[in-house]
C-alpha cells in the first residue's frame, strides 16, 4: 500500500450515502433522463501516485472485505449493500462497451439477482452480431468476467422460455443459438400489450431498434431499470470502479469516452468511480459536439466550486508516509534492508510520488544483487526515466512542447507557456494546466507549476534519448529564448508592477544562466529592481544538468548580475560593511558588463555613506554621476545626501532642485527641510515623494518616505504623527525596508518626547540597533530625539548628556549641524566651531527649533503633565 488515502475513503463512502439516499427518495424515477446526475466519483492524479491501488482498494471493502485497509474508517452507520464491480480500462487492448456493460451486470448475477429488461435485450443483440460465439464462450475467453459469475447464461436461458410460456408463443424454447429470439421479439411485438407487463417504458422500442452498438449503448437504461425493481429486502448499490479512464478519455478521439458517458448518464442509481490521470471533463458544455451528456448543470458536483465536489486530486504521500513506506518495503531478518541515509534521500528526491519509491526500492535491490553489497547512497540521487514516459504517453505533439518548454521555468501561465513552445494558438497549453502533474496556485502571478520531478527528468539524458520526439540542446536553447523573449515582453507591459519585475528578473536570469543567453531587457529591468529599496529574493536556484547528463556551462554575466541584485536586495537586512564586501567581490571578477557595474560601485557608495566613510562614498557616487549611466541621477542625489551631512545645505539644495523624479527629487528636498526645522515643508515634499513612487510601483521607497514623513511630522504635530507612523508601520511591514524601520523607531521617539520618562533609554536601544545595522546616520537621529526630549522637559543635566551622546555619533564635519540642532532646541548657540551653511541663516533655523520645543512644553501644559 502506498498510503493511507483516508480522506479519499471519506469521499467514497459520502458519495455511496448520497447516492443511496437519492435513489431511496419516493421521488425517484429511474426512467427520467433528463435530470441532473451525481452518480459519479473522481480520483485523478499523476502517474504512480497510487490511483489503481487505491481503485483496488475500495473495490474490496465495498465487497465486504474488511481486512483490506483495516484502518480505514467504519461507517457509522453501516452502509448499504454495495455491489463492487472493478474494470481496469487499459487491460483490453481495445475498448468493449459489451464487456463493461456485461460486467455491471454478471456483478449482478453472482449476488443471485435477476435482470429480465436487459437480459431480453441482450439477447436480441447476441444473435444479430454474435450468432457464431455462444455468451459462455465470450465470458470464458474473457477470464475476468468469468470469474466474476458462470450463472448469466443459465438465467438468460431461464428468462427467454419463461417469456415464451407466459406470452404463450408455442414452439418456443430460451435459448441462444437460434432463430428463437428473433421471433420471440416479433412475438412481443404483435403483443405490444403484453410486453409492457414489464412495466418498462423504453423496452419495446430498445427491443425494436436495430440491434447495433448504438442501441447496445442504450441497454444501461433497462439494467438501471431492472435494478431498480430489485424488492427492498434485496436493494443494492452497484459502485463501479473504472480505473485508468485516461485510456478511455483520449484528446482528439472521445468516441469510446462517448459511450462511458451514456452509460453512467443511464444508470443514475449506480455509483461510478473513476480513476485516472486527468480531470473529468463532463461539466464542460463546449463539449456538447463531442459527448451526449456535458455541462455544470447536467453534473453539478463536478465542479470545485460545489459544495459537495465529487473530483479529488489524489495527493503526493506525506514525508511519513514515504519513510514507511521505504522502510517496509524491503525486510531482511525483520528489519529495513534499505539504511535510513539511504531512504531519507530517496524520500527527499521523490517528493511523494509513490512510484519514485517503488522504482527506487527496485533499484536498491538490482544493486545490492549486481554488487554484493549496500550500494552507496550518491546511487540514488537521480531521477527514472519512467516517470515522465509515464507522464508523456496520452500528450498530443503540441501539448508534448508545451510541458517541454515549461519545465524551463519554475512557474508559468497559459500565455508564457504558448509562447516557450513556439504555438500559434492556447489550446494545447488549456490541456496541459489540466494535467494532474501540473500544479495550480491561483495567488501566484504565473499560477501553473510542472511538478518537481517531472520537471527535472524530461530533460535527463535517458528521456531525450528515448523519446520518440527528442530535442537537441539547439531546441532546448531555442524554447529558452522564446520564454525569455515573452517574459521580457511581460515585464515592459506592466514595468510599474513591483511583483512582475521581481518574477520575470527571477526567470530571465535562470533562462540567461543556462543558456547564455543575451541579458537583453535585463539590464533595464535590474536597474529598476536595484532602485527600489525593497528586499525581495532574487533566488536562481542551481543550473539543471544537460541533456547528456553533464554540467550546463554557466553564462558568467547573468550569474553575476544575479549575485549582485541578490546582495543588493539583502542592503536593508545585513550589515552595510558585509554588502560592501561582498559587491567590490564581484566587480572583482569582471564578469558583471560594464554597463551594469554602476549597480554595485553605486550602493558600494551608499554602504560606505551609511558606514560614515565620506571621502569613499563621495569617490563613488561621483564615478557613477559622470558616467552618465542609469543610476547617474540617483548618484547626483548621493552626492546631495553627503553635502546635507556636512551641513553644506545650499549647495545640497542646488543639487536636489536639478534631481528630477527619476533623481527623487521630492525626498531629497524633504530631508533637507527637516534639517532647517521647516517641518510642514519637509512633509509636503515627502508626501509628494511617497505618492510618486507608489504610483511607479516602487513599494520600498514609497515605505521609506512614509517613514521619513512621519519622523518629521513628529516634531511638530504629535496627532498627525501617530497617523503617519501607523501608516508607515503598514508599509514597511509589506516590504521589510531595514532603514525604513529604524527611522521608523526614531520617529515614534520623537513623538513620545517630553511625555515618556524612559525615553532616554529608548533612545540608546534605537541607537544601537542602527549602529548595529551600520547606519551611523540613523544613530545620530535617535540621539537627537534624546536632546528634543531633553529641551522640551527643560533638564540641564539631561541636556548636557543627550549632547554627549550625540558626539559619539558625529564624525568630525559629517553630521556635525545636529550638535548645532541639539543647542538651537535650548535657543543657544553651539560652541563648536564647525558651522552649517543654513539655507536661511542660522537665526531662522534656530527660531524654528527652540520654537518645536516651545509648542510641545504648551501642549503638555495644556494636558497638565507640567
Amino acid at each position: 500500500m502506498f498510503s493511507d488515502r483516508d480522506t479519499e475513503w471519506a469521499a467514497a463512502v459520502e458519495s455511496v450515502r448520497n447516492v443511496w439516499e437519492a435513489v431511496s427518495a419516493p421521488t425517484f424515477d429511474v426512467e427520467d433522463i433528463e435530470s441532473p446526475r451525481r452518480n459519479v466519483l473522481v480520483f485523478y492524479g499523476v502517474g504512480g501516485i497510487g490511483k489503481s491501488t487505491l481503485s483496488e482498494q475500495l473495490r474490496r471493502r465495498f465487497g465486504g472485505d474488511d481486512v483490506a485497509m483495516s484502518h480505514w474508517e467504519v461507517p457509522d452507520p453501516p452502509l448499504p449493500r454495495t455491489v463492487p464491480v472493478f474494470l481496469d480500462l487499459a487491460r483490453s487492448t481495445t475498448f468493449d462497451l459489451t464487456e463493461v456493460i456485461l460486467a455491471i451486470r454478471l456483478a449482478l448475477a453472482s449476488h443471485g439477482h435477476r435482470a429480465p429488461a436487459f437480459d431480453l435485450a441482450l439477447s436480441r443483440y447476441w444473435e444479430a452480431n454474435r450468432a457464431g460465439e455462444s455468451l459462455d464462450d465470450y465470458l470464458r475467453a474473457r477470464g475476468r468476467l468469468s470469474r466474476i459469475s458462470s450463472s448469466l447464461p443459465e438465467q438468460v436461458n431461464e428468462l427467454l422460455g419463461e417469456v415464451a410460456d407466459n406470452f404463450e408463443l408455442p414452439g418456443m424454447v430460451g435459448g441462444l443459438v437460434s432463430q428463437s429470439v428473433s421471433a420471440l421479439v416479433k412475438g412481443l411485438r404483435e403483443r405490444r400489450d403484453h410486453a409492457l407487463a414489464f412495466r418498462c417504458r423504453r423496452l419495446p422500442a430498445i427491443l425494436e431498434a436495430e440491434p447495433d452498438l448504438n442501441a447496445l449503448s442504450y441497454y444501461p437504461h433497462l439494467l438501471a431499470w431492472d435494478i431498480a425493481q430489485l424488492p427492498p429486502k434485496q436493494a443494492l448499490l452497484p459502485v463501479v470502479l473504472l480505473d485508468t479512464f485516461e485510456d478511455v478519455a483520449e484528446r482528439g478521439n472521445r468516441e469510446n469516452e462517448r459511450l462511458i458517458n451514456r452509460l453512467v448518464w443511464l444508470m443514475p442509481n449506480v455509483l461510478f468511480v473513476v480513476t485516472g490521470r486527468n480531470r473529468l471533463e463532463w461539466d464542460d458544455a463546449r463539449l456538447r459536439e463531442t459527448l451526449w451528456h456535458t455541462g455544470a448543470v447536467r453534473w453539478p458536483l463536478l465542479r470545485a466550486e460545489s459544495g459537495e465536489p465529487r473530483q479529488h486530486l489524489v495527493g503526493y504521500l506525506s514525508p511519513h508516509d514515504r519513510e514507511t513506506f521505504l522502510a517496509q518495503r524491503l525486510i531482511s531478518d525483520g528489519l529495513p534492508m534499505i539504511p535510513s541515509e539511504h531512504r531519507r534521500l530517496i524520500a527527499e528526491r521523490s517528493e511523494g510520488l509513490p512510484l519514485y519509491l517503488d522504482m527506487a526500492a527496485s533499484l536498491f535491490v538490482e544493486l545490492l544483487q549486481s554488487e554484493g553489497s549496500v550500494p552507496p547512497v550518491e546511487a540514488f540521487d537521480r531521477d527514472f526515466e519512467a516517470l515522465v514516459t509515464k507522464t508523456f504517453r496520452d500528450l498530443t505533439s503540441d501539448e508534448k512542447l508545451v510541458v517541454r518548454a515549461v519545465s524551463l521555468l519554475e512557474s508559468f501561465s497559459i500565455e508564457l507557456a504558448t509562447a516557450a513552445a513556439g504555438l500559434a494558438h492556447d489550446s494545447a497549453a488549456m490541456c496541459v494546466v489540466e494535467r494532474p502533474f501540473v500544479e495550480n496556485d491561483d495567488s501566484e502571478l504565473w499560477p501553473y507549476r510542472v511538478h518537481k520531478l517531472v520537471r527535472s527528468a524530461i530533460r535527463t539524458a535517458d528521456f531525450n534519448r528515448n523519446s520518440r520526439e527528442p530535442w537537441s540542446d539547439a531546441d532546448w536553447r531555442r524554447a529558452a529564448q522564446r520564454a525569455f523573449d515573452a517574459i521580457g515582453a511581460q515585464w515592459r507591459d506592466a514595468a510599474d508592477d513591483r511583483r512582475v519585475l521581481v518574477a520575470c528578473l527571477c526567470a530571465g536570469l535562470r533562462l540567461a544562466r543556462d543558456f547564455s543567453l543575451r541579458l537583453g531587457w535585463l539590464e533595464d529591468a535590474a536597474v529598476d529592481f536595484a532602485r527600489d529599496s525593497a528586499v525581495e529574493v532574487i533566488d536562481i536556484g542551481d543550473p539543471p544538468r544537460s541533456v547528456d547528463g553533464t554540467p550546463l556551462p554557466i553564462d558568467p554575466a547573468a550569474t553575476a548580475l544575479a549575485a549582485t541584485l541578490s546582495v543588493v536586495a539583502s542592503r536593508n537586512s545585513a550589515h552595510r560593511q558585509r554588502i560592501a564586501d561582498e559587491l567590490r567581490a564581484i566587480l572583482e571578477t569582471g564578469d558583471l558588463p560594464a554597463q551594469l557595474r554602476e549597480i554595485p560601485t553605486y550602493y558600494i557608495a551608499m554602504c560606505e555613506r551609511d558606514l560614515g566613510n565620506f571621502d569613499a562614498s563621495m569617490q563613488g557616487m561621483r564615478a557613477v554621476a559622470d558616467g552618465g549611466g542609469q543610476l547617474a541621477p540617483d548618484a547626483r542625489r548621493g552626492l546631495h545626501h553627503l553635502l546635507r551631512r556636512l551641513g553644506r545645505f545650499r549647495n545640497a539644495l542646488e543639487i536636489a532642485e536639478q534631481l528630477g523624479v527619476t533623481g527623487r527629487q521630492q525626498r531629497a528636498l524633504g530631508e533637507l527641510w527637516w534639517s532647517q526645522g521647516n517641518i510642514a515643508l519637509a512633509c509636503t515634499s515627502l508626501a509628494v515623494a511617497r505618492d510618486q513612487s507608489s504610483s511607479a510601483g516602487l513599494s520600498g521607497e514609497a515605505a521609506l518616505c512614509q517613514s521619513y514623513l512621519a519622523f518629521a511630522a513628529a516634531f511638530q504635530d504629535r496627532a498627525r504623527a501617530r497617523v503617519q507612523v501607523d501608516r508607515a508601520r503598514d508599509l514597511v511591514q509589506k516590504v521589510r525596508v531595514g532603514w525604513a524601520e529604524v527611522l521608523l523607531m526614531v520617529a515614534e521617539l520623537v513623538v513620545e518626547a517630553g511625555y515618556d520618562p524612559e525615553l532616554p533609554q529608548r533612545v540608546e536601544e534605537a541607537a544601537a540597533a542602527a549602529a548595529a545595522a551600520g547606519l551611523t546616520s540613523l544613530a545620530g537621529y535617535a540621539r537627537l530625539a534624546g536632546c528634543f526630549h531633553a529641551a522640551v522637559v527643560d533638564s540641564p543635566q539631561l541636556t548636557d548628556h543627550a549632547r554627549m551622546l550625540l558626539r559619539d555619533s558625529v564624525k568630525g564635519a559629517e553630521f556635525a549641524y545636529l550638535i548645532e540642532i541639539a543647542y538651537m532646541l535650548t535657543n543657544q548657540d553651539s560652541p563648536s566651531t564647525l558651522r552649517s551653511d543654513w539655507i536661511e541663516g542660522a537665526v531662522t533655523a534656530k527660531q524654528r527649533w527652540s520654537g518645536l520645543v516651545t509648542d510641545r512644553r504648551a501642549e503638555l501644559a495644556a494636558t497638565g503633565r507640567i
